[in-house]
């Protein structure tokens, strides 16, 4: 088994859809659906909890990306409208499936480095109550 200094960095495992411990075992069971534990290292992957990140991230990207791609090409070429339709909401849709699937991986590789976690507090506060150290000063 492999500690997170020895095992493989966050990029490599996210880009390689691959077990952020030891970078054998795959992520998936399904074509987006992170699979209970790693098939190599026993992991649980019940940690991962990417929620929207991954698909802001890749629409994000790839939309500024082909739009801007489909900006030059339509005042250079001034290609027809079917053409424009033809050939960028392809693209558009073809760079999200794409690159979907790493970055969610890549996402939660670095939650498993980062040892994130559910928000902890150290006080969930107590209304008009101040605590016993607190002194007024000046007033």
């Amino acid at each position: 088994m492999t500690d997170i200094s020895t095992g493989p960095t966050s990029l490599s495992a996210g880009l390689r859809c691959r077990c952020p411990r030891c970078g054998q075992g795959g992520l998936y069971s399904g074509f987006l659906k992170i699979a209970e534990a790693c098939e190599v290292c026993d992991l649980a992957f019940d940690f991962a909890e990417p929620a929207d990140g991954p698909a802001f991230f890749v629409m994000t990207g790839v939309g500024i990306a082909v739009i801007a791609a489909w900006a030059v090409w339509v005042v250079a070429a001034q290609p027809p409208v079917w053409a424009q339709f033809v050939t960028v909401f392809p693209a558009l849709l073809g760079g999200c499936l794409a690159t979907l699937r790493p970055v969610k991986a890549w996402l939660v590789a670095e939650q498993y480095v980062r040892k994130a976690g559910e928000a902890q507090w150290l006080s969930t506060g107590a209304h008009g109550k101040a605590p016993a150290s607190y002194k007024r000063k000046g007033w």
